[in-house]
């Protein structure tokens, strides 16, 4: 393990290249989580309002985690071969195709395993071999399934959010990005800063314009990074999210009142606030100086 330190510290290209390695293997992990988390959920939901109603439950019945069953083709039920679920390889090596029944594999897979990997590199370049890197892997790749599930679901689970917030905290009790008391309140003050907006846009409008999802995710942010970087997260993401919906209102007739997902906004600009939001308010600082 001490010459692997020593390997990676001589020669970063050769961590750059584990790393993103190591970021396809999880994007594929990524995309069973995606795909699996939110059903699992709902099935959970399905088994308590039964059990609350004392009827009998068909989810009870068969097994569904990340891990059983085995991964089958949406299509055919074709079981997926190990060589059939390599990263990147297996999608282009079967031009996209399921290879029972021929139909076209989501392109999502693929992207999400690139996209998975590119910001892993990314990270790996910015902090380096450190502890730093191996927790900014796991707070980068939670971001990533969180935000894609709600896009999907517009649906933050629980289960991502709220251990990402804790091992934020963790991580900040040995100092890896902030203080332990600048994490507490970055924690406190995230929930509380959307919270209120919410219930103000509801006592004004009478609807409600984000989900609580988003308040777990952007104190989760504020964890990691310290209350600190949340004014850069939060002008971040409303630009983004104003600039987007704007976008699809204008260009593909869609319906204002069809709500549009803020998560992955806040998992954007909480990202981009982890690696640089001190560079970045400091720059906006001089800047607003000058």
């Amino acid at each position: 393990m001490a010459d692997l330190k020593i390997i990676f510290t001589l020669y970063p290209e050769l961590l750059l290249l584990f790393i993103g390695f190591l970021g396809l293997i999880i994007g594929s992990f990524l995309n069973v989580v995606i795909h699996r988390l939110p059903t699992m959920m709902m099935r959970e939901w399905r088994q308590q309002c039964a059990e609350l109603l004392n009827i009998p439950c068909d989810t009870q019945k068969t097994v569904f985690n990340l891990i059983v069953p085995r991964s089958r083709c949406p299509h055919c039920r074709h079981l997926i071969a190990a060589w059939e679920n390599i990263p990147i390889l297996s999608y282009l090596w079967q031009k996209g195709h399921c290879t029972a029944c021929q139909q076209k594999i989501a392109w999502r897979y693929p992207i999400v395993e690139l996209v998975s990997a590119l910001l892993a590199i990314i990270v790996a370049w910015h902090f380096g071999l450190s502890w730093q890197l191996a927790a900014a892997l796991i707070f980068t790749w939670a971001l990533l399934a969180a935000s894609v599930i709600d896009i999907d679901h517009q649906l933050l689970p629980d289960d991502i959010v709220l251990p990402l917030l804790w091992l934020g905290i963790v991580c900040n009790l040995f100092g890896l990005y902030t203080t332990l008391p600048e994490s507490i309140l970055g924690a406190i003050v995230g929930y509380l800063s959307l919270w209120s907006v919410y219930w103000l846009f509801k006592l004004v409008t009478g609807k409600e314009g984000m989900g609580y999802g988003d308040f777990k995710l952007l104190a989760a942010i504020g964890a990691w990074g310290g209350w600190q970087i949340l004014p850069v997260v939060i002008f971040t993401s409303s630009i983004v999210g104003a600039v987007v919906g704007v976008s699809l209102m204008l260009f593909q007739n869609r319906d204002k009142n069809i709500p549009i997902p803020f998560g992955p906004y806040l998992a954007c600009a909480g990202w981009i606030g982890l690696l640089w939001g001190n560079e970045l308010m400091q720059a906006y600082l001089n800047w607003h100086i000058v």
